[in-house]
């Protein structure tokens, strides 16, 4: 594939101006990232690596957390929103992966999507960052980056997956979805762009800045 000049420019100049994008969840393993992935849904990933600190300390493997009483469990993570559906989740999550995937992550999307509380953004962070696998996970910032851009024009991030990907060759997948959370928690803010720091500015339609 051979990316069009405009998204071209616009990669190269994210990935100057955040060179080091990439993950800022904490985890030693495959299993410990798709937890804090599920835990990191409406909730910053520094007030995760908050509660993975000392989670991850405690327990580590599907066995330890299936084994977990659900109440503790709740009480370990009360920390993040949705604690409560979130840890019935990664519960469920852990005996599902035990059950049916012998204690391993799985390394397919189809067989992600299948576990409780994965989505398809987060198997494809997993994929991406647990795997090296291409992924292009889209959340709030990617989806409201990509359609003020006027890269898409969606209104759900399947759909705004699903036209980056046909954007974007597999080996960038990656790396965008970093760039565009990077620059969408520090410039392009949901309610107060800050398009005069914006390194973007020039390529920008400003579309719908009332876009979550």
């Amino acid at each position: 594939m051979i990316l069009n000049k405009r998204i071209k420019q616009i990669l190269d100049l994210l990935l100057q101006e955040y060179p080091e994008a990439g993950t800022m969840l904490e985890f030693n393993s495959r299993f410990e990232l798709l937890v804090a992935v599920i835990l990191s849904a409406q909730t910053t990933d520094a007030q995760v690596n908050r509660v993975t600190a000392g989670l991850f300390q405690r327990h580590t493997t599907p066995q330890e957390f299936a084994d977990l009483d659900l109440e503790s469990l709740e009480e370990l993570v009360k920390a993040v929103g949705l604690y409560k559906s979130k840890a019935k989740n990664i519960q469920a999550m852990s005996k599902k992966l035990i059950q049916e995937y012998g204690g391993e992550v799985p390394a397919e999307m189809d067989e992600l999507i299948k576990l409780p509380g994965v989505g398809r953004k987060t198997a494809n962070v997993v994929l991406a960052v647990g795997f090296g696998l291409p992924g292009l996970g889209v959340d709030t910032h990617v989806h409201r980056v990509a359609n003020r851009l006027g890269l898409v024009s969606s209104k759900n991030p399947d759909e705004t997956e699903k036209e980056l990907k046909a954007l974007i060759p597999q080996e960038m997948w990656s790396k965008s979805h970093h760039l565009f959370i990077w620059h969408g928690r520090r410039v392009c803010k949901a309610r107060t762009p800050q398009c005069g720091q914006c390194v973007l500015d020039p390529l920008c339609p400003k579309i719908d800045y009332e876009l979550p």
